[in-house]
């Protein structure tokens, strides 16, 4: 067990950001301020915490039979209940995007074959493997197939999803909403797939997987163009309302999203009970909430491409993220507002499975709060390899969230 103590600014953070957050009147959204209550701490450098391994959780998702490993990990709580410590005594559904379904024998993968995404069932927050259980769709010929399968007007044929973020909406009859990234092949050599555009997922109350009522619609949130623009918003999703448990609520859902090489962070919110309604939705231009898409500012940057922002009940707000993308340690940078300004990396842990083989990494790194212990952040980060099929054959357990525990001091 280790104490990071980190009070250096790292380089790659403009200093204008720890300027006084200008809190300006817009016409299109006048309610500009993000928090009823006035910061207690607003150190944005320092964060003191042990880490250690979750091993007992790691260990929940070590398995031989059925789902092997998966990647892209975010929890929803059912209840809506989104703190630490709320779901010690209800369920969360776990969703995952590109799966691996099949048997491990004498140490050997067998897999049946991989699809593009499937859920989890999981009760309580202690790390019980009897306390789980793993939903995915099949074919007419039994063949496991994805929960999630585009079918809005855009899709083409041969798309397919990976999964953003969600939450279950108190203010829309309890619906469940998943972002959608919609995916198509390329001819690329190094990452052959790009994200083509991005679909809101609707699950009704009640709904049972694998969610054959499920709804969907393409959404205007994803960003086209350069490498320097192109993106989508999902990535992480903070719901900062009393029925998700916050004491200081504004009443908005925040939605993060990523864009460039830079790995920038944007944010946009939207009251609950306007999720449908796309032009409701507001923009951080790092001034005030604007109703133009295409004014939205970057908010900080090196992350990965799926994270979380967390209240850690003294004010600030804890963006987890894998730093650079694909880099070997998991970040955290705090803020006093959820659309920040937020500060300098503060380096949490540094993952090992980087040093196993040449071609393996981590990332996507991100808390999961519901799933977490009061003054703690349990989070998970994913492994993978570039060179998959031939490591995993001498790796069989490789591709599976890892998770460690995070305790405020």
């Amino acid at each position: 067990m280790s104490i990071f103590e980190k009070n250096t600014i790292s380089n790659h953070f403009s200093g204008a950001l720890f300027c006084t957050l200008l809190l300006v009147s817009c016409a299109s959204d006048k309610h500009v301020t993000t928090s009823a209550a006035k910061p207690v701490n607003t150190d944005l450098t320092f964060l003191k915490f042990t880490v250690e391994e979750a091993q007992g959780w790691t260990e929940v998702f070590h398995r031989k039979l059925g789902w092997l490993g998966a990647d892209g990990i975010f929890a929803i709580p059912l209840d809506g209940v989104d703190t630490a410590g709320a779901g010690k005594n209800n369920e969360a559904m776990l969703i995952f995007s590109d799966t691996v379904i099949g048997d491990v024998e004498k140490d050997s993968l067998t897999p049946d074959l991989m699809i593009h995404n499937s859920v989890a069932i999981v009760r309580g927050n202690d790390a019980n493997k009897d306390s789980i259980q793993f939903f995915w769709d099949k074919k007419d010929n039994g063949k496991p197939e994805s929960v999630f399968i585009p079918r809005t007007p855009n899709t083409r044929p041969g798309d397919y999803f990976w999964l953003g973020d969600g939450f279950m909406n108190h203010a829309m009859n309890d619906a469940t909403y998943i972002f959608g990234y919609r995916v198509r092949d390329t001819s690329a050599e190094a990452f052959g797939f790009a994200e083509v555009g991005n679909v809101l997922i609707k699950i009704p109350k009640g709904s049972k997987p694998p969610f054959k009522d499920q709804q969907q619609f393409d959404t205007p949130f994803f960003l086209s163009g350069t490498a320097a623009t192109y993106g989508s918003f999902g990535a992480g999703i903070f719901v900062n309302t009393k029925d998700a448990g916050q004491p200081d609520a504004d009443g908005y859902v925040y939605v993060y999203g990523v864009r460039g090489k830079e790995k920038n962070v944007l944010v946009a919110r939207v009251k609950p009970e306007n999720f449908e309604a796309f032009d409701k939705w507001r923009f951080w231009d790092g001034n005030t909430w604007n109703t133009d898409i295409k004014a939205v500012a970057n908010i900080t940057n090196r992350v990965s491409n799926e994270l979380s922002v967390s209240p850690l009940g003294d004010g600030r707000y804890a963006m987890v993220f894998q730093t650079d993308g694909l880099g070997t340690s998991v970040g955290l940078r705090l803020s006093n507002h959820p659309q920040g300004p937020f500060g300098p990396i503060i380096k949490i842990y540094e993952c090992p499975e980087a040093k196993m083989a040449k071609n393996i990494f981590p990332y996507n790194a991100k808390a999961h709060t519901s799933l977490s212990n009061p003054h703690e952040l349990l989070i998970t980060y994913n492994v993978n390899s570039f060179d998959f099929w031939n490591d995993v054959k001498i790796y069989p357990d490789l591709y599976r969230p890892r998770f460690i525990r995070v305790k405020l001091l």
